[in-house]
């Protein structure tokens, strides 16, 4: 305890990470991407059945009343907006926030870098990824533990159904839950305790954790994509499969790309349907009404974005084992 004023990073981590950020922005300046700044604290909030914000519950001026603000878990919603205002290509680096994810990989406040650019899809957007990661990698001096990217060497990429066939022996899009069990009978794997009877995608989740993510981006950086409609988030759909992606680094997911939705009718009825799972599993709600859907009624381009892990991709560039690690003060020291 005499000692946990300390930060968990070492000072020479903070200046790489210093470093990695200045590169970061150097290369979205040169590839035609302006920064912007967007509220931390808002009242709208992506509604997402998963994932919990933290509140507060503020007096507007001129009002009596308490009004409910959202730190963000993303800054998605307004970086659209400025979108639907004319923005063409535009990136920031920022905080947010998601109550219970600690651990080796989380903290409940992160770094996000999130760009959007207009015109491109997820496609073209796994191209950015790509160079991106290049050339953080590329100009990073070899350190003891940190990943090695062979500079010569595409990416992976796989689609959902191709990685699970490849991993797990299986294609899972369109399955039931029964197909989903039978396969985790076939590699001798136990549910665990509270998994969903019933639904479809929290097999998938566990599933993909046990069979698929720890084989990716193990030899190169591997890139997932096409995951069943029903994970779509706020992707596009087509047929059976969203227009996102995911890269993984090491078997670590580095970022979750979208060829974005434009509909305001499709984007309040998922709003909708995530609403009720959160009430079925005792979530709070979250308003589904919101800014951007009136950003969207009055027209988004078609427009793709990514949201990338900046705290994981400083650590796996300078060798650390766990986030604490190129952290500050992380949540049990902040």
């Amino acid at each position: 305890m005499e000692h946990d004023f300390l930060p968990t990073a070492s000072l020479s981590t903070f200046q790489q990470r210093a470093a990695l950020l200045k590169q970061i922005r150097v290369f979205f300046d040169s590839n035609g991407y302006w920064e912007v700044e967007t509220p931390i604290l808002s009242k709208d909030i992506v509604v997402d059945a998963h994932i919990d914000p933290f509140h507060v519950d503020l007096i507007e001026p001129h009002s009596a009343s308490f009004q409910r603000f959202y730190l963000q878990t993303s800054p998605e919603f307004a970086m659209k907006r400025l979108l639907a205002a004319g923005a063409d290509a535009i990136y920031q680096c920022t905080r947010a926030f998601r109550q219970g994810e600690q651990g080796q990989l989380h903290n409940p406040e992160f770094t996000i870098l999130e760009w959007y650019k207009i015109g491109d899809n997820h496609f073209d957007q796994m191209d950015f990824v790509e160079k991106l990661v290049q050339s953080v990698f590329r100009s990073s001096q070899p350190k003891p533990n940190a990943v090695h990217i062979a500079q010569d060497v595409p990416f992976q990429r796989f689609t959902y159904d191709e990685a699970f066939e490849r991993y797990a022996g299986a294609k899972v899009v369109g399955c039931e839950v029964e197909e989903l069990r039978n396969l985790a009978a076939r590699h001798s794997l136990t549910p665990p305790v509270g998994l969903s009877e019933t639904d479809c995608d929290d097999w998938l989740n566990w599933l993909l954790a046990e069979l698929v993510e720890p084989n990716l981006g193990v030899d190169q950086p591997a890139f997932l994509y096409n995951y069943p409609a029903s994970q779509a988030a706020l992707a596009r759909v087509e047929g059976q499969v969203a227009e996102r992606f995911e890269l993984y680094i090491s078997g670590i997911e580095i970022c979750n790309g979208y060829h974005e939705l434009t509909d305001p009718a499709e984007l309040r009825s998922r709003n909708l349907e995530h609403q009720q799972k959160r009430h079925r599993e005792n979530h709070t709600e979250l308003p589904v009404e919101s800014r951007l859907l009136s950003a969207m009624e009055s027209g988004l381009p078609a427009c793709s974005g990514v949201a990338l892990g900046f705290d994981r991709l400083c650590m796996l560039s300078v060798g650390a084992e766990n986030l604490e690690q190129v952290l500050a003060f992380p949540f049990n020291r902040a």
